[in-house]
């Protein structure tokens, strides 16, 4: 039984180091990148994804909408609302994403998406694979970038996280060699770790910043984490400007919550489930996951989203219309950024950052006592149109 076992887990582990090895040579091609002034239109496809999903996503959708009438009207930007990337689709189809929606996707320059739900084992729903995981996968979308800024405390971090490697790659592919004993994998690549690590010195050099730091438990996980700190090194060679240096997973969650420390911090780089972790953290101290975005990078596509869940219960209790847009809506930033209208982007961003952290002249509760996500993106909308957006944010700064 046991001699069984191990060839059948020696046959599995074969297999997914043929599928690695053949990934890598994939990503050594490196496809021209999309130049957005020679593009019309901009296609931007929508996803709403799952529950709470739809109503956030049409409150993000109707703030970009406004502050690209004259984009639209003049055919440089086109919406697109894809339908189908539901459970409900998934599950009955028994794949992450039905191949009718990637094809959409596929024809789309970029997508603001939201949350879509992920079966676990055990679930009410069959145990396919991550929808964010296969997207990723399957766009190369390798770089999970979320700012998280706190402007009255000197906060402002940029985290990159690697997207398409790590447990979460293989997270599905994980096998149960006897009753007793279950194996999961952790990819670790050469070439898909310079990428990140070099798009985070890029950033770094591109906006002025002065260090980087890297994350991993390289002390203890020594191939895989020893491989990323390794390549950092190489990398870091090239950027004579920019400091950096390397920290471990499990101090660094406490440093982020340092007074002391954590303004020191500006470039964050690090694996797949460590940024996952610690981008979720970063976050809830900028007032919560609902008030974060990210953007999913490759060279071909990009996919922005929120970075929480689909809140089911907020759906069954009838509380979606009060559901916080902030997520979405600043993804939607960083997708206007990302597409050639940067100035618009950011003031944008300095419009959520006063209307969600500073006045709070309306509240989101997620129930009735507070706004509905579509006054409250209303409630943005007017922020940044206000000529005085500019004084008013620096009056945040300095409160």
């Amino acid at each position: 039984m046991s001699v069984e076992a191990i060839e059948r887990a020696k046959e599995h582990f074969g297999s997914i180091l043929e599928e690695q090895l053949a990934r890598i040579e994939r990503i050594k091609k490196v496809p021209e990148p999309i130049d957005y002034t020679k593009v019309k239109p901009v296609v931007v496809g929508m996803l709403g994804g799952d529950g709470i999903g739809p109503s956030i996503a049409a409150s993000a959708q109707k703030v970009l909408e406004s502050l690209l009438a004259d984009e639209i009207a003049s055919g440089k930007v086109r919406f697109r609302v894809i339908e189908g990337l539901t459970i409900e689709n998934r599950a009955a189809q028994m794949k992450a994403i039905p191949d009718d929606v990637l094809a959409e996707i596929k024809e789309c320059h970029v997508t603001l998406k939201g949350p879509t739900t992920t079966p676990e084992k055990g679930g009410p729903w069959p145990n396919i694979e991550s929808c964010n995981v296969a997207m990723r996968k399957e766009l190369d979308l390798f770089a999970n970038v979320r700012p998280v800024r706190i402007p009255k405390e000197g906060i402002d971090w940029m985290f990159y996280r690697e997207n398409t490697e790590d447990l979460y790659a293989l997270g599905s592919q994980g096998i149960d060699v006897t009753p007793d004993l279950a194996i999961d994998f952790r990819l670790i690549t050469t070439p898909g770790s310079r990428r990140i690590i070099e798009a985070a010195f890029e950033y770094a050099k591109r906006n002025g910043k002065t260090s980087v730091t890297v994350v991993t438990k390289a002390n203890v996980v020594k191939t895989t984490d020893g491989k990323f700190l390794e390549i950092a090194g190489e990398v870091a060679k090239r950027y004579p400007g920019i400091s950096w240096e390397g920290w471990y997973i499990d101090i660094m969650t406490a440093k982020l919550l340092d007074p002391k420390r954590r303004r020191d911090f500006q470039v964050i780089v690090l694996p797949n489930l460590y940024g996952d972790i610690l981008t979720d953290e970063a976050a809830e101290m900028q007032g919560g996951v609902g008030t974060a975005g990210s953007a999913n990078l490759g060279i071909r596509y990009a996919m922005f989203e929120a970075i929480h869940g689909s809140a089911p219960r907020m759906v069954t209790e009838g509380r979606a219309k009060f559901a916080d847009p902030s997520s979405m809506i600043r993804a939607g930033a960083m997708l206007l950024e990302h597409i050639g209208y940067a100035e618009l982007g950011q003031k944008l961003t300095m419009s959520l950052d006063i209307c969600g952290q500073y006045e709070k002249k309306l509240v989101m509760t997620g129930r009735d006592t507070g706004a509905t996500g579509e006054v409250f993106g209303q409630y943005i909308l007017d922020t940044l149109r206000d000529p005085k957006l500019e004084s008013r944010w620096q009056e945040y700064v300095a409160a």
